[in-house]
């Protein structure tokens, strides 16, 4: 596929760190912190736990910035992982991703946008999967007709739900409502052996919170001077988000206290209520809205790389390496990624096929961050425009997190873990069928 036309650099470093940061915040950051805080029950663990999320993400973000440094080209992980492990390994990633992890996730987004709309408005389970499908098939169209303009699409809902989530966190803040006494109790009197397992739980649940940080690798072949501004987006992403999460969560603190926290299904929504009265679910509602159409901008935008990668390197069907003549975009992958994400919507199969995978994400997010030392000694020559600081700490401590977090996913879900497993290995009938026909 080497004759084709590849993909134009039209991303600037403000357009790489809207991506990343829109595809983070979506729904997760107003659901979370009430069981963070089941989980917790003191403002010491509670905020611990957040800073600790958003520090191991950053090792995640830091060990992939060398890896899309060094390698800036369309696919991100699969890239990395077919450099660092062979192409079988690189395959089983592109494969999870592009037949589950991606596009389950985007059907899953979908539903949730059209369920947040029922606070509006009735509308049954039909039109639920009806509106997810079509807002698939929207934002599809929108980055197949121009890469730049789904980009200025992603920047726009980005600045609108960090704009709204701002307003929100100084109104919590500064009009009456709320109290510093609902920091207490600052300190847990529980056994520090006790602890190991609610933490364990809160930690899983912050870390989703923060998934997405990857997204900027999967396009790293578009965004300008790749060697400077994907390390940079990655980590003024990273900042941005943390520093979002943290002032958002001192909010929901100080207004609700830890026991209005553990009870609240809607806790933002709760919260908002107090200071801004009976609008707040409203407004509230309206920011999850423009959060999670941002979310799923960024996964179609950038997964529909993998499979245009996979198809150049004859692992997937080869239309889906074709750049639209006109839109110099990866069209045809697009339209694939579409036509999957919409199918698993229909069929309602979406969450069971994300339980049951979600693991393999942090097997693969740990794979990538040993990417980084395996180069190291593998291609020593390899040139590294941005080298990770305090090698090799940072990606190693990142690694056994990776492993902690699939460890306690085999041991609390066995069941789910095995058929992951099974979804995963699938792909490699699949692989060697490509190989052969290569």
């Amino acid at each position: 596929m080497s004759d084709q036309p590849r993909l134009k650099r039209v991303l600037s470093l403000m357009d790489a760190t809207m991506i990343n940061a829109g595809g983070i915040i979506g729904s997760g950051i107003f659901m979370v912190p009430a069981t963070v805080a089941l989980y917790t029950a003191s403002s010491s663990l509670f905020f611990m736990v957040w800073i600790l999320g958003g520090v191991v993400s950053l090792f995640g973000a830091l060990s992939v910035a060398e890896l899309g440094a060094a390698m800036p080209k369309a696919g991100g992980q699969y890239v990395f992982l077919n450099e660092a492990y062979g192409p079988v390994w690189g395959y089983l990633y592109g494969w999870s991703a592009v037949v589950v992890i991606n596009t389950a996730s985007m059907a899953a987004v979908g539903v949730a946008f059209a369920e947040y709309l029922k606070f509006f408005y009735p509308i049954s389970n039909l039109a639920v999967k009806e509106i997810a499908i079509f807002s698939i098939i929207l934002l599809t169209i929108i980055n197949i007709v121009d890469v730049k303009s789904g980009a200025r699409f992603q920047n726009v809902f980005t600045f609108a739900k960090l704009g709204a989530i701002l307003g929100v966190i100084l109104l919590g803040l500064f009009l009456e409502g709320g109290s510093t006494q609902n920091f207490s109790p600052l300190f847990t009197d529980r056994p520090p052996l006790s602890l190991i397992g609610p933490l364990g739980l809160a930690m899983v649940a912050v870390l989703w919170t923060f998934d997405g940080w990857i997204f900027v690798t999967y396009v790293a072949g578009e965004v300008k001077n790749p060697k400077r501004n994907i390390p940079l987006s990655l980590i003024f992403c990273m900042v941005i988000v943390l520093t979002v999460y943290l002032a958002l969560n001192t909010v929901l603190v100080y207004v609700l206290g830890f026991d209005q926290m553990i009870g609240s299904e809607l806790v933002m929504a709760d919260a908002a209520s107090k200071f801004i009265g009976g609008n707040g679910a409203a407004i509230v509602t309206i920011i999850i809205l423009i959060s999670l159409i941002g979310a799923n901008n960024g996964f179609i935008l950038t997964s529909a790389r993998i499979n245009y990668a996979m198809a150049r390197d004859n692992r997937f069907f080869k239309q889906a390496a074709i750049i639209h003549p006109k839109f110099q975009s990866p069209a045809n992958a697009l339209i694939i990624q579409c036509i999957w994400a919409c199918i698993l919507t229909f069929s309602g199969t979406f969450n069971q096929l994300i339980t049951y995978i979600i693991f393999a994400s942090w097997i693969f997010y740990g794979m990538s961050a040993g990417a980084v030392i395996i180069l190291r000694k593998k291609k020593p020559d390899m040139e590294r425009p941005y080298q990770i600081p305090f090698y090799p700490w940072i990606p190693i401590i990142f690694i056994l997190f990776a492993i902690f977090l699939t460890v306690n996913t085999i041991l609390e879900a066995p069941r789910d873990a095995a058929i992951g497993t099974g979804l995963i290995l699938a792909g490699l009938p699949l692989y060697y069928y490509w190989k052969k026909n290569d």
